[in-house]
């Protein structure tokens, strides 16, 4: 297999490529550019191609298959960046990969305890030497109820973790884990909103999930209360989201995913203007913490991500089944 990769890191994934492409047999090239029509020339005469989360659209595909591009390979979980259902017209391959969900779930949890101990606020005010206590207490992760969307993966791993505060969990999916309602409490989404004191979210970018946190679903959930995302951003709606900060609705949102993100993540834009005011306002507040993206950004996450991306490829060219295949 030849494979030609866009957005190459060089710092942390080109080792690991050289690595694989030895292990597996393969042969590679990269750009550290992120695929534009000025550079889709690159791929020419390669059989598969490596991305990460940048747009690929019809137009893309079509070009990649006139390349002889056969198969898309995303170094993602998700894949609501790819057009899939044009890909599957026109008879294009489209992988993602996975990883150990360790590496986002404890991340999560990281944030719900940034939130409960207010340590945006406190650190900027300990900067200009304000030490004073007021106006900082914080809450204890024991004595909460915590609401999980989503136990696939990364959710049932975050409640497993969380079982050990001894919080209690409530938890809501459409498929139920058997292990999970060991340690947690299965309900409806009308009860996770109105008992939990914090809630976070693991569900998928789906047509059905779009801004499953708005202005509706806010006014059922209970004062105060702390939302966490380092799943996708279109599951909240960032403008009700900001109404509900400001009014003192949600106590703290952390945040490692927004609207709108693409193009902005992983690229250094210093002293660039930056045309998201919602991230601008949300930057400004005191009651949010902001990361750019980087929940799954561990060095074993890396290494899988590059060396399942290879995996996905080649078991699509060999014909084999194999579940990093989209269909």
């Amino acid at each position: 297999m030849k494979l030609f990769v866009y957005n190459m890191r060089e710092f942390d994934e080109l080792p690991r490529f050289e690595k694989y492409a030895m292990l597996y047999g393969i042969e590679f090239d990269y750009t550290t550019e992120s695929p534009e029509p000025e550079n889709w020339h690159l791929a020419k005469g390669y059989d598969a191609l490596s991305i990460i989360t940048t747009a690929t659209p019809a137009a893309m595909i079509d070009a990649m298959k006139e390349n002889g591009i056969k198969v898309i390979s995303t170094r993602t979980i998700g894949y609501d960046h790819i057009n899939v259902a044009h890909a599957n017209d026109v008879g294009m391959g489209i992988c993602n990969v996975t990883y150990d969900p360790a590496s986002v779930a404890e991340y999560t949890v990281m944030m719900m305890l940034i939130a409960c101990r207010k340590l945006r606020y406190v650190m900027e005010k300990a900067e200009v030497q304000d030490f004073t206590l007021q106006g900082k207490i914080a809450r204890e992760l024991k004595n909460s109820t915590v609401g999980v969307i989503g136990t696939g993966r990364i959710g049932s791993h975050v409640i497993k973790i969380l079982k050990g505060f001894g919080c209690r969990i409530l938890a809501y999916d459409i498929y139920p884990r058997d292990d999970i309602k060991e340690i947690a409490e299965y309900v409806d989404l009308e009860t996770l909103y109105g008992e939990s004191d914090i809630i976070t979210l693991h569900a998928p970018a789906t047509d059905d999930n779009y801004h499953m946190l708005n202005s509706d679903t806010f006014e059922e959930m209970k004062d105060g209360v702390i939302i966490v995302n380092c799943a996708r951003g279109h599951l909240i709606n960032t403008s009700d989201l900001i109404e509900n900060l400001k009014s003192g609705k949600v106590g703290f949102a952390a945040l490692d995913v927004i609207e709108n993100e693409q193009g902005l993540y992983y690229n250094n834009l210093s002293g660039t203007i930056i045309d998201n005011p919602e991230m601008a306002v949300l930057k400004n507040m005191y009651n949010v913490f902001f990361a750019p993206h980087m929940a799954f950004y561990t060095g074993e996450a890396v290494s899988q991500m590059v060396e399942n991306s290879i995996v996905g490829a080649l078991a699509y060219l060999n014909g084999e089944e194999h579940p990093f295949i989209i269909k």
